[in-house]
């Protein structure tokens, strides 16, 4: 049923994390992938490497989602070596926590650049080629857009908007045979997490972070990816304009006491967003 053999795919923040599971698996259902990458070189060129050993099609591109025409350059150079597209994955985004009153104009900026105005205009440059295949598109979003968390104001509003873009962009497209469709993943610990929390044991903050969610685990980007796989298929045919919330129940439950009261202990942004 999901089958992706010969499917063209395009994913975007593929170098780590979900994004680099997502492509990975894609890959392994016999698709060609174009891995997108800002900052993170070397994951690209591992995820690229993990690719063709096993066979499959993949090359790297570099792209700076704070600019359009870097955006619109590397969705002309993934077309080209994919020779079309099939579907396209909008993982990129960045995070950072900070309280209310400090946020700076350059921080939302930036963070809304890179989430959402980047993911637009990467739609559009592509409209052409996904109109040709009747392709789909699969936006990330976040539980963030549907739950609150301290120190979140900046990253939770660009969450939300990529769940009511998705919902706008699918009944604008239905009609010229592109589905559009999202996914909201829970916790799943990526590499990001792990340098906010300096110090911290990895394999310690997995398991503590699966002791508040009600499936008793965190996810990992396989989870996501194969989600993703999902939707990409004809078995999802029927799933337009929604969102899929993958959470092991995080958003199912009422957490009733007084942590959002208390600052985060984390520092999320370094190295890419000034000021943090």
């Amino acid at each position: 049923m999901n089958d992706m053999k010969n499917k063209r795919v395009l994913v975007t923040g593929a170098g780590t994390g979900i994004g680099r599971g997502i492509a990975l698996e894609f890959a392994r259902q016999g698709a060609a992938v174009a891995v997108h990458y800002s900052r993170s070189c070397k994951g690209a060129a591992a995820t690229v490497a993990e690719i063709l050993a096993g066979g499959g099609k993949a090359a790297a591109f570099k792209a700076d989602f704070e600019k359009i025409e870097p955006i619109q350059a590397m969705a002309r150079e993934a077309v080209a070596f994919l020779g079309g597209l099939d579907v396209l994955v909008n993982n990129a985004g960045i995070t950072m926590n900070m309280p209310f009153e400090k946020v700076t104009p350059e921080q939302f900026d930036i963070l809304y650049d890179v989430n959402v105005r980047a993911p637009y205009f990467l739609c559009q440059a592509l409209l052409p080629e996904l109109e040709k295949s009747h392709g789909v598109i699969i936006n990330i979003s976040s539980i963030h857009a549907f739950e609150g968390y301290t120190e979140h104001s900046i990253y939770a509003g660009t969450r939300g908007a990529i769940v009511a873009f998705t919902r706008q962009l699918a009944i604008e497209l239905a009609p010229r045979g592109i589905r559009v469709v999202g996914i909201a993943p829970g916790a799943v610990p990526v590499e990001n997490h792990f340098k906010a929390m300096p110090g911290v044991d990895p394999r310690q903050m997995i398991k503590e972070c699966g002791k508040g969610i009600p499936c008793g685990f965190a996810g990992t980007p396989e989870d996501i990816a194969n989600v993703a796989v999902f939707l990409a298929s004809p078995a999802a045919r029927y799933i337009v304009g929604q969102t899929l919330v993958v959470d092991g129940g995080t958003t199912s439950w009422m957490p009733f006491g007084d942590g959002f009261k208390q600052p985060m202990n984390a520092s999320f942004g370094k190295g890419y967003v000034p000021g943090v």
